[in-house]
């Protein structure tokens, strides 16, 4: 009884030790979004990529369920406690074309969609406008080349950038899109085909925002294209995704959707202020 209830106090201990350290790893005010799965996004290509990595993902799991019920299984149905004693022999031809066959049939099963979704993603023709984004460090900058006169600088909002500086003696927590603001959105039409052609000034950078449902690098000398059809209205914010410096973590993407008549409107504002 002695050594049991000894060995329910170092229980009871380890479990405090435990609680301790995740709580205070974890504040409790942290607003952190605690995003364990791929977002839906509002594209065509958006959603393709969800529902292919979410059938990707069931195929994985039933294929684990298989392998570790089977290794389960077996680690208790045929232990040495019981009296199991190890077979004796080499080979199975049936073996080894069931378990050559089953992965090729998924890895076709999974390759059909995914060719279609990446010639879905290159297919940039058709195109109803094009934006340039140039990464730069670290800011981006942004050309509407079918509108003249409308290109900007886009740099992190002055609230974020005051916040991130040490021995600022602001709460991060009291900033609203910490980090995630920009002082000028790249402002785009909901239901156009646009043209994205991404490059750098200086370094490589990564543009990406996940509702859009890809990325792109941003190379210097060299241009990437994308596109996507914004379905819906709303700010979609990102960041760069390629580490391009000191001040990498300090250079976020915003991008606000509007009808075709609001983003008009916007162009002709623009135009005018120039």
């Amino acid at each position: 009884m002695k050594i049991w209830s000894t060995a329910q106090q170092r229980l009871r201990a380890a479990a405090a030790i435990v609680a301790g350290f995740v709580i205070g790893a974890v504040p409790l005010s942290a607003s952190a979004e605690w995003g364990l799965n791929l977002p839906r996004g509002v594209t065509p290509f958006s959603n393709t990529v969800y529902d292919l990595h979410m059938m990707i993902l069931w195929i994985c799991v039933g294929i684990g369920i298989v392998v570790f019920g089977a290794m389960f299984y077996s680690m208790w149905k045929f232990r040495k406690s019981q009296g199991a004693v190890a077979a004796n022999w080499h080979e199975s031809t049936t073996v080894e074309v069931v378990w050559t066959t089953l992965p090729l049939i998924i890895l076709i099963i999974v390759a059909v969609p995914a060719t279609k979704a990446l010639i879905m993603m290159e297919d940039v023709a058709n195109a109803d406008m094009t934006v340039k984004v140039t990464g730069y460090q670290w800011k981006w900058h942004y050309d509407y080349v079918d509108h003249d006169g409308v290109d900007f600088f886009s740099t992190i909002s002055q609230d974020s950038n005051e916040a991130r500086r040490k021995d600022s003696g602001i709460d991060p927590f009291s900033v609203q899109n910490y980090l995630l603001d920009v002082d000028k959105r790249l402002v785009l039409p909901t239901n156009t085909k646009i043209r994205f052609l991404t490059t750098a000034g200086d370094v490589i950078h990564a543009w990406w925002v996940p509702a859009l449902g890809w990325k792109r690098d941003a190379i210097p000398g060299y241009i990437n294209e994308s596109w996507a059809v914004i379905q819906e209205e709303g700010v979609f914010r990102g960041q760069c995704a390629e580490l391009c410096g000191r001040d990498h973590g300090f250079m976020p993407v915003v991008v606000e959707a509007v009808s075709p008549e609001r983003f008009e409107a916007w162009v002709a504002e623009q135009q005018a202020a120039q």
